[in-house]
C-alpha cells in the first residue's frame, strides 16, 4: 500500500516549493489585468464580405497607431461572409478614432462601426469586489456544509477547514502562476481569468469531498485502526477515481488547448493548472492536515517535544 500520509510532510513541503515563486512574483510584481479590469475602449467593426483580413492585420494596424496591447477576437470568420472583431484596447479618444478607422481603411479596407464603447476601470473593480466576496461566501458555506455532513465524526469542523485550505493552495498556485506568466510573457488578467479561477475553486473542493466521503465511510468500517491509517486507506482507495476521472477532463480540456488560440487558449491554460492543482492538493494537502490535526503534531515542531500518541477514529 502507498504511505502517503507517512510522507505527508514531503507533500506539504513540495507544495510550498511550488507557492513560494508565485507569492514572491505578487509581491514583487503585482498582477498584471487587462481593461476588463483597468478599463479602455471596446471597438465591434465589420468588414465588407470577402475582405481577407485576420486578427493579426487589425491588431498590427492598431499597434501602429500606438494601441500594443490591443486584444483582437475574431467573431465571424467564414468564407464569404462579412468578417468582424472585436477589439479591446486602452482608452480611444474620437479623434483617435477616426485616425483609427483612416489607417484600417488603408492598411485592411472599408469597415462598419457596429459598437464603440468605453469600459471603466470601476466595472472591472466592481466586478473583482464582486468575486472577492463570492469567493469569501462560498468558502463558508463550503466550511459549513462539511462540517454538517461530517457531524457523525469526530471534529467534523476540521473537514470544512481541511477543504478550504486546499482551495486556497490552488487559488495561490493560479495566481502566483498568473504573476510570472505576465512577467515573462506578458499575459494579463482578463474576465475569463476570473471565470476559470472560480472553475478551479469547483474542481479542488469536488476532489477533496470525494476523499473525505471515503474517510467518513471507513471510520465506522475500520473503527478501533489508527486515525492516520484510517485516512492513508481512504486516499488509496479513491486514488484511481480521482486520477481517473480528472484524467479524462484534462485530456479534453489539452485537446481543445492545443487547437485554440487567443483568449480562449489561455482560459484553458488556467483550467488546466487548476485541475492538476485541485487533483494533487485534495490528496497531498488536504487529507494529510486533517491527519496533522487530529495528532496535534504541531507541539513537536520546531524541536518542542514529541507526541507519539496515536488518534483513533470515534
Amino acid at each position: 500500500m502507498f504511505d502517503i500520509i507517512g510522507k505527508r510532510y514531503w507533500f506539504i513541503a513540495f507544495s510550498a516549493l511550488i507557492l513560494v515563486p508565485g507569492l514572491i512574483s505578487i509581491v514583487l510584481n503585482g498582477i498584471p489585468v487587462s481593461i476588463d479590469y483597468k478599463g479602455g475602449t471596446v471597438y465591434y467593426m465589420e468588414f465588407d464580405a470577402g475582405t481577407a483580413v485576420t486578427d493579426a492585420d487589425v491588431s498590427a494596424v492598431y499597434a501602429a497607431q500606438g494601441f500594443e496591447d490591443a486584444q483582437v477576437v475574431t467573431v465571424v470568420a467564414k468564407e464569404g461572409a462579412a468578417p468582424g472583431f472585436q477589439v479591446r484596447s486602452t482608452e480611444i479618444l474620437p479623434e483617435g478614432k477616426a485616425a483609427l478607422d483612416a489607417a484600417l481603411v488603408t492598411a485592411i479596407g472599408p469597415h462598419k462601426t457596429l459598437r464603440f464603447e468605453s469600459v471603466g476601470a470601476s466595472v472591472g473593480r466592481l466586478v473583482t469586489q464582486n468575486a472577492t466576496l463570492a469567493v469569501l461566501f462560498s468558502a463558508i458555506m463550503i466550511c459549513l456544509y462539511l462540517t454538517v455532513q461530517f457531524r457523525h465524526l469526530q471534529h467534523p469542523l476540521r473537514y470544512g477547514v481541511a477543504a478550504i485550505v486546499a482551495l486556497l493552495h490552488d487559488v495561490l498556485l493560479v495566481l502566483g502562476v498568473a504573476s510570472l506568466m505576465g512577467h515573462f510573457f506578458g499575459w494579463e488578467v482578463d474576465a475569463l481569468f476570473l471565470t476559470a479561477l472560480l472553475t478551479v475553486i469547483g474542481f479542488s473542493v469536488h476532489d477533496s469531498i470525494v476523499v473525505f466521503d471515503r474517510i467518513r465511510e471507513n471510520s465506522g468500517r475500520l473503527r478501533g485502526m489508527a486515525y492516520d491509517r484510517i485516512v492513508n486507506h481512504s486516499i488509496v482507495q479513491t486514488l484511481d477515481r480521482s486520477i481517473n476521472t480528472q484524467l479524462t477532463a484534462l485530456f479534453t480540456l489539452v485537446a481543445i488547448y492545443v487547437f485554440s488560440t487567443g483568449q480562449l487558449q489561455r482560459f484553458l491554460f488556467w483550467l488546466i493548472i487548476g485541475l492538476i492543482s485541485g487533483t494533487y492538493s485534495s490528496i497531498a494537502n488536504a487529507a494529510p492536515i486533517l491527519v496533522i490535526w487530529a495528532n496535534r503534531e504541531w507541539k513537536s515542531w520546531f524541536g518542542r517535544g514529541k507526541d507519539d500518541s496515536l488518534v483513533t477514529a470515534g
